[in-house]
């Protein structure tokens, strides 16, 4: 049954879970799987009792723990309060959704809510199943680590910032006593030794296998890894690696670089927060509705989603209130540009937020610390510092292009053409998806008309639902099943479709994500909250430049705080012609204060939170950096450094001590001779523990052709610790210290450049110090086993 072996693998399993603490509030979740490890445990004692196959106790144990997964968490639905039955596994799966819904719901740590729970508790099990089935029932217990692993990879994957060395301990701990465990197991098959030590009187203890030395060993060696596997990360420094050069060929020399692939990382998660915290508060001149804060453009889609170019920014493009380049393609006449002053703060709640919410196009942003822009996005971000707590003012313009602006069809630059106009291949994209696009603008004659088309057909009443409970379009088959099938997604859905089918017609797009103006308070300020986190498309007219334009349908059946601009309706514009058959878009906004019960959306990819407490990483995780991190390199060079030149200092510092400490006579020999063997080792000399000085100045001298000098000196040392150890008084030791050098130059001359160099910055016995300390601290670990040993046997008598 090995009943041992079991109770370990539970323990081990127990233990790894710990490494689970930082996904919850609360503990509640650790009883459960308590309970869930013990039903495993047993199961699989049963099952080894009447000796079934491995797939047996397998299958067992997986409805062992349905049985258990029902009595704790559908008992109401079960027969008899235990037994499942179709209603009660009915209801587990629907609580099992509850609790994966529930984890995009919110950022880590999560509520124990029951879904929870039961995932948690469920996943502690079939952890435990694998362990159970490898250590015990297959004999395979270093294999066994590996779903041990898994618990320690799921706060890994959805929490920014590390759990902690103390979190990995006790399932070290664990792993290792598991190993012991299957050791000790393995070796008690091996029957009654031949050798044994008498050291009880019980029979029983008196038949087990000596295994004391073998014991003392294995734990050294697990002692020592786990020691280094917690102390060596803490000793190095970080190396950021984002200043190498990237993909595009950019890397040293003041370079700031911005790679992360996926900036839409959180938003579903701010979204669908229950608490809708506060984001931020802003000011503005703007006497009309405000205008989106822009903080990212995606300008590249790969057939599966959006994402951003490499973004740059020397220290010449920090803002520090200068004015920043000019937004491109924008070239009206100042009379159609508003000028905006914006105010904003930054709540302190809000972790990693390295790119600065901003109404777009921004001319100058005043705020303090390292921030940079990159040119042709006018995005602002800082490469090591964040915005949360930060107060800030950006001055931008607003655009208002006239009817015939838009409607000019003005060539778009080939720089522009070739960035933002590129699709992939019609079967990556959908040749469906290409036939609606030309469909839907087959009457519009120019650009800004084929835009307004668009944008018409996805907000028109009917056309499309929103809601949050779309899952996100991870590739062309999600796009395509929201065009043509569901007609249901969110901000993301919508931003990313209408781009797309911008691009296939020929209009310059991109897709933009930020926060809505979010609600105006009485005092005429305006508070963002998570739900006011969006995604829209962004659309390039030639002479006017980028235009935000709104397909998310909005008010209390969409996102709330949505707007569509003025200027995508043309007869809102000035000198639009009073008839035509471009009619005028329906109205789906609502008030800026107006609210949905469901919010809007975007992408629920990344584990990060902005509002986390905890600390999680906000929309974008910490940006890459460019120029090479001097303070870094320096430190790095430093420890380089201090590591070359440790062994020479040791060697150094252990020749002072051990002349210093030579008070007479004996000493001073025992000093020389020391300096000989050390010599000799360092120049990888013939040196034997058990020689006699005699036998040793022998063999040096056999192995090396010493002159005159040298030989003398090497015979003085000899007799003189001949001297010390044997005759009742040592000889004088006077220029011992003289011909101990003498002897260690004669040796460099032997060894030539490179047993020279060698023994002089890697001297193989300066690694007799730490060597040492390692064995005292190993003796001491040695001293507690055996008086725990000690104890067992005592009691055990």
């Amino acid at each position: 049954m090995r009943i041992r072996l079991t109770i370990v693998a539970c323990v081990a399993t127990l233990l790894a879970s710990i490494a689970l603490y930082p996904l919850f509030k609360t503990a509640g979740w650790f009883g459960s799987g308590l309970g869930a490890v013990l039903t495993v445990g047993g199961a699989g004692l049963l099952t080894r009792r009447f000796r079934l196959p491995a797939v047996a106790c397998l299958l067992i144990s997986v409805v062992a723990l349905v049985f258990y997964l029902d009595v704790l968490f559908a008992a109401g639905d079960a027969f008899l309060g235990a037994i499942p039955t179709p209603g009660s596994l009915s209801s587990l799966a629907e609580l099992a959704r509850d609790g994966w819904q529930d984890s995009f719901r919110y950022a880590p740590p999560v509520p124990v809510l029951p879904g929870v729970e039961l995932l948690s508790t469920g996943g502690i099990g079939l952890v435990a199943i694998l362990v159970d089935l490898l250590a015990v029932r297959l004999r395979r217990a270093a294999p066994a680590g590996l779903p041990l692993l898994a618990m320690y990879a799921l706060p890994a994957r959805f929490r920014e910032e590390s759990a902690g060395w103390l979190v990995f301990l006790p399932g070290a701990a664990g792993y290792l006593a598991l190993l012991v465990a299957d050791a000790r197991d393995r070796l008690s098959g091996w029957g009654r030794p031949v050798f044994t030590r008498h050291w009880s009187d019980d029979v029983r203890l008196r038949d087990r296998p000596d295994s004391s030395p073998l014991a003392v060993t294995g734990r050294r060696i697990g002692l020592t890894a786990v020691v280094l596997a917690v102390v060596v990360p803490l000793a190095v420094p970080d190396v950021d690696p984002h200043w190498l050069p990237d993909s595009d060929g950019n890397g040293p020399g003041g370079l700031t670089t911005v790679t992360t692939p996926d900036p839409l990382v959180s938003l579903k998660r701010q979204l669908v927060r229950a608490d809708d915290a506060v984001v931020l508060t802003y000011r503005t001149s703007d006497d009309s509705t405000p205008d989106y804060l822009r903080m990212y453009s995606l300008d590249r889609f790969d057939g599966d989603g959006w994402t951003y170019s490499t973004i740059h920014g020397d220290k010449n493009a920090r803002v520090d209130g200068k004015t920043l380049p000019s937004a491109p393609g924008l070239n009206l006449d100042s009379s159609l540009l508003h000028p905006v002053t914006t105010s904003v703060r930054i709540d302190s709640h809000v972790r990693g937020m390295s790119v600065l919410p901003a109404p777009y196009p921004p001319t100058k942003v005043s705020i303090k610390g390292d921030w940079r822009v990159d040119a042709p996005t006018l995005m602002i971000f800082s490469p090591h510092e964040t915005a949360g707590g930060r107060t800030y003012t950006v001055s931008s313009v607003r655009p208002s292009p006239t009817y015939q602006q838009l409607e000019a069809a003005v060539p778009v630059p080939d720089d522009v053409a070739s960035r933002y106009l590129a699709v992939p291949a019609p079967l990556s994209v959908g040749r469906d998806v290409i036939a609606l696009a030309h469909r839907l603008t087959a009457t519009a004659s120019t650009p800004y008309d084929r835009a307004v088309k668009l944008q018409e057909w996805f907000t028109k009443p009917g056309n499309f639902k929103y809601s949050l409970d779309a899952p996100s379009p991870r590739n062309a088959g999600a796009l395509r099943d929201f065009l043509f099938g569901s007609r249901t997604g969110y901000c993301e859905q919508f931003a990313a479709s209408m781009a797309l089918l911008a691009r296939i017609v020929g209009i310059p797009a991109r897709v933009a994500m930020g926060y809505t103006s979010g609600e105006r308070q009485a005092d005429g300020s305006w508070i963002v909250r998570t739900k006011d986190t969006h995604a829209w498309p962004e659309l390039y007219f030639a002479g006017v430049g980028w235009l935000r334009f709104e397909p998310t349908p909005a008010g209390g059946t969409g996102q709330g705080s949505a707007t569509v601009p003025d200027y995508t309706s043309p007869l809102l514009l000035p000198g639009a012609p009073t008839s035509g058959s471009t009619s005028r878009l329906p109205s789906t906004g609502q008030a800026p204060g107006g609210r949905s019960a469901t919010g809007h959306g975007s992408v629920p990819r990344h584990r990060a939170d902005p509002l986390d407490p905890a600390g999680a990483a906000g929309p974008l995780a910490a940006p890459h950096h460019g120029g090479p991190p001097i303070g870094r390199l320096l430190a790095l060079l430093a420890l380089l450094l201090l590591l070359v030149s440790a062994p020479a200092a040791l060697h150094r510092l252990a020749r002072v001590r051990r002349w210093a400490r030579a008070a007479n006579e004996a000493d001073l020999a025992h000093a020389a001779w020391e300096e000989l063997r050390i010599a000799a080792v360092d120049h990888r000399l013939p040196w034997r523990t058990g020689d006699s000085p005699r036998a040793a100045g022998r063999r040096l001298t056999e192995a090396l052709s010493l002159d005159e000098p040298s030989a003398e000196a090497l015979n003085r040392l000899v007799r003189a610790e001949e001297l010390a150890r044997y005759a009742p008084a040592p000889g004088p030791g006077t220029g011992l210290r003289e011909d101990a050098f003498t002897v260690r130059a004669a040796f460099a001359a032997a060894a030539g450049r490179r047993g020279r160099w060698r023994a002089r910055v890697l001297p193989p016995s300066s690694a007799a110090f730490p060597r040492g300390v390692a064995g005292r601290a190993l003796d001491a670990f040695d001293q507690i086993d055996s008086l725990v040993m000690r104890r067992r046997r005592h009691s055990a008598g």
